[in-house]
């Protein structure tokens, strides 16, 4: 049996957080230092100072450590509520923003790539990620809209894709800098509101009456 297979089996040891604190310290650590492609699980043992099979107790993948270490239990988990639409859409972005640029450079982009290359994975991501985020802005929603804010609940999933769309594009698709992502979150927040607001216009019809 190997290393990882005696790790996986050895179940009911009560966890340790001093452990779960250097292995997330040398993580970010390491991919500051060496990268995401780079970085490998025997290093962050060595220099978490523990030993591999702690690690797979914890994690089954380097992948996995990696996302676990970057999103925590709490992220998203809790939904905003500041009274408006406006100030809860707008810690929404904050927190989004926050999650994709503090990681090293190229990390979001690689860990990424390796989600979506395994299916199981995948579906974790999906639960943690983008499964909070979904429920998140749906309680927003229903709140928006039992304040009158809105007239009806545009689709979760649509306003996520125009709140995390663009801050994707401007970090890691055209590399401009974190800096001016102020400056983009309240243009998006604006843009975001008035097309989900009570008076945004319906279907464009031509004059001669087609769609």
């Amino acid at each position: 049996m190997s290393a990882r297979e005696q790790a996986r089996h050895q179940g009911g040891r009560p966890r340790d957080s001093r452990v779960d604190d250097a292995i997330a310290s040398a993580v970010r650590e390491l991919l500051s230092e060496v990268g995401y492609a780079r970085l490998t699980m025997a290093e962050v043992a060595a220099r978490a100072g523990v030993g591999k099979a702690a690690i797979y107790r914890r994690h089954a993948t380097k992948q996995e450590m990696i996302f676990d270490v970057l999103l925590p239990e709490k992220f998203l988990a809790v939904a905003p509520d500041h009274g408006s639409l406006r100030a809860d859409l707008a810690a929404v972005l904050t927190e989004i923003a926050d999650s994709l640029t503090l990681p090293p450079k190229g990390t979001v982009p690689g860990l990424l790539a390796d989600v979506h290359a395994d299916p199981a994975l995948g579906d974790r991501f999906d639960e943690k990620y983008l499964g909070a985020q979904l429920q998140t802005l749906t309680e927003i929603l229903d709140r928006a809209t039992a304040r009158g804010e809105l007239t009806t609940r545009p689709d979760p999933a649509t306003l996520n894709a125009l709140l995390v769309g663009p801050v994707f594009a401007w970090l890691f698709l055209l590399s401009e800098s974190p800096d001016q992502l102020p400056a983009l979150t309240a243009t998006l927040l604006d843009t975001t509101l008035a097309l989900i607001g009570p008076d945004r216009p319906g279907p464009r019809t031509d004059p001669a009456g087609g769609r």
